[in-house]
This record gives structure tokens, sequence and C-alpha cells, in this order.
């Protein structure tokens, strides 16, 4: 690490965290960015960092040039697995001028070419106090103070946050709320299985996004209600879920392991996020719940779920459904097929029109009372 260890560079920029703390509204203000990469280049370890000097350049160029330039060919360029930059997102507030040091993961490579993407599932091996915090799973380019995103910049993926998660939220549902033989081959896994699973859910994650007649970044306004923000989050887990059920290059161990990782996690453990006032990712699967339940897919049968048969041949019919409305927009107004989109999610969701906002299902509200998750 440029003859310094990660601690005492991560040290420097917890520091410099603390001097600017309560400066965010300066963030974009050249005299402000001036002074943050003078304290930069000035720190005896940090300031040595290729990640820290390619910041300090930016930094200075800012108001000419509003883009982290130097910052992303870095991280792009997968130099030496260290990040760093200066960032501004709302729904990660403990982020502001942040280091990590990251490691990657072994990925299928058929998994790698045929589904594609920018994503980066990493182990963070690392970092500064904002990345400490438990919502911070992933990074997106455009969470730096530039808001940009290139087509070609990564989207990282903090895998051991995922695990984590899994372990402390989901793994105590699955034994609290699945029946007996629901998702085998889930029970009793070690932690890098877990990390595998997640390792391929958010690499058929973020390829989906980028799939179908209204991809997520070009829709992205369209979607960005909290149900229809919610329902493209399904639209592609379910698509990956797909993905490994029928895709006979896969490995088929591996592939149904990440088949019953994905639909734990988006069936259970979401649904009890936000609780009293769910999250978008809260109110998908309250609608994947009652599409399954309605179409025959699951039962809630004395305080069990179980997972029928047909499941997957319901699977396939919820992403027809979307699909098939998202097909209007090459003949329809946006607005009009965003009403259908958004019909669609009423229509297997509880919104209360007084509250103008949705309401958990009270079986997930009391488990997670009664586990404590």
């Amino acid at each position: 690490m440029s003859n310094s260890t990660a601690s005492e560079v991560i040290d420097e920029v917890n520091g410099l965290r603390e001097k600017i703390k309560g400066s965010r509204d300066s963030f974009r203000d050249q005299s402000f960015l001036d002074q943050l990469a003078q304290l930069i280049a000035d720190s005896p370890n940090l300031g040595r960092q290729p990640a820290a000097r390619a910041l300090v350049e930016d930094l200075r160029n800012y108001s000419a040039e509003p883009r982290l330039a130097a910052v992303k060919a870095h991280i792009n360029g997968e130099r030496d697995h260290h990040l760093f930059s200066l960032f501004d997102a709302s729904y990660f507030p403990s982020l502001s001028l942040e280091y990590l040091t990251y490691e990657t993961l072994p990925t299928n490579p058929h998994l790698a070419t045929r589904y594609a993407s920018n994503t980066m599932p990493v182990n963070i091996t690392a970092s500064s106090t904002g990345f400490e915090s438990r919502v911070v799973v992933a990074l997106f380019p455009e969470n730096h103070i530039d808001g940009f995103q290139h087509g070609d910049d990564l989207i990282f993926y903090f895998i051991n946050k995922f695990v984590e998660r899994h372990n402390r939220i989901t793994r105590k549902m699955i034994d609290a709320v699945m029946a007996e033989g629901s998702l085998p081959l889930l029970r009793g896994v070690d932690d890098r299985t877990v990390e595998q699973a997640s390792s391929w859910w958010v690499r058929l994650h973020e390829y989906h996004h980028r799939q179908g007649d209204m991809p997520i970044p070009e829709f992205l306004p369209i979607k960005k209600l909290k149900p229809l923000a919610g329902l493209e989050e399904l639209r592609v887990d379910v698509s990956a879920m797909l993905v490994c059920l029928n895709d006979r290059e896969l490995p088929q161990q591996e592939a149904q392991l990440a088949y019953e990782y994905i639909l734990s996690e988006r069936l259970l453990r979401y649904a009890v996020e936000g609780i009293p006032r769910p999250n978008y990712d809260a109110v998908a699967s309250q609608l994947l719940f009652n599409y399954l339940s309605e179409h025959g897919g699951i039962e809630l049968r004395d305080g069990l779920i179980r997972l029928h048969d047909e499941l997957p041949a319901v699977l396939a019919a919820f992403l027809g459904e979307i699909q098939r409305i998202e097909q209007r927009i090459h003949t329809k107004p946006v607005e009009e097929v965003q009403q259908d989109l958004l019909g669609f999610t009423n229509r297997y969701t509880d919104y209360d029109p007084v509250a103008k906002d949705y309401r958990h299902i009270p079986f997930f509200a009391e488990i997670k009372e009664r586990l404590g998750v």
C-alpha cells in the first residue's frame, strides 16, 4: 500500500471525515474542494496513495469539469483494489469522504459472459467509518459527488455484508416460517456457500436491469415511484431466479442454490424491512407473496409457508405479466404505461389511500416482532 498500512491510511481518512463533518452543503463549492484536496495531499500516508492522487486531481478541477474522471478511471481500471472518493447519496447518508480496500470473488465463467455486466461482487478488507454502516451494501457510480454513471463504470456489491445480513435475518426466518423440506439447499450452508450465491445474485440482478422493453437507467425516471421501484426489483430478481432454474449451461447444484437464495431474500427478508412503513423492497415482497399465494405458487398454512411444485411456472407467469405491460411502451404514452404498472402493483398490495402509503402483511409484522429481526 505504497509503504503505508491500510490502518494508517484509513485512520487519516477518518480524521479528515471529522474535519469536514457538517460541510455537506459545500461538497460542490470549489474553495471547499481546494482546501480538502490540499488536506488529502498533505496527509503523510493517504497522500501517497494513487487513489488519493486521483481524487486530489478531480477536486482541484471540479468547477471546470464537474466529473470525477480520474477517480472513476482508477476504480474502473482495478489498479490496486483501492477506492477513495467524496460521496453524496441520500440513501447512504453515512458516506462522505471514504476509503476502502477490497478483494474480488471468483465467478462461474458462463455466468460472467452470458449475463455480462459491470457488476463487481467483492469483500471489503478495510474501510473508513462510512462504509461500516449496515445499509451500505452496494456502491453505485452516481453515489459520488458528480452524480454521474457512465456505461463502463463498475457497480460494487459488498458480499460480506450480504452474508452477514442473511445470517442475521433470513436464516432465522427460514427456520421459523418455511415448511419442512422448503429451500433444502439453504439449510445449514456455510458462509462461503452463501457468499457464492450472493455473487450470482448481484451479477444476474444488474444484468437484468438493463434488459427488457423498459430497462434501467433509461426508464429510471418512470420507475422512481416507490411501488414501481419495487416492481423493477422484482422484475429483475424473478428473471434471475428463472435463469437459475432454466439455464442448463450453469452447474445445476449451484444454480439451484442461487435460486433458493434469491427467493428467500426476496420473499422473506425484504418482507420485514421498513416495518411499520414499508420501503420499496418491502412493497415488492408483499406484491410477490400475494401474487404467488393467489396463483398457487405458495401457501400459508398453520403459520408456515409451503412452496408448491407449480412455483416456477407461477414465477414465469408473474414475469410475463410485467413484460406484457412494459411492451406497451412502444405503442402507448409513457404515462399510460406507468399507470398500468401501478395498477398491476396495487392489485396485489395493500395501499392505504388515507395515509397514502402501503401497509405490511400482518403475518410478517408478527414474525419480525417474534424473531427480533
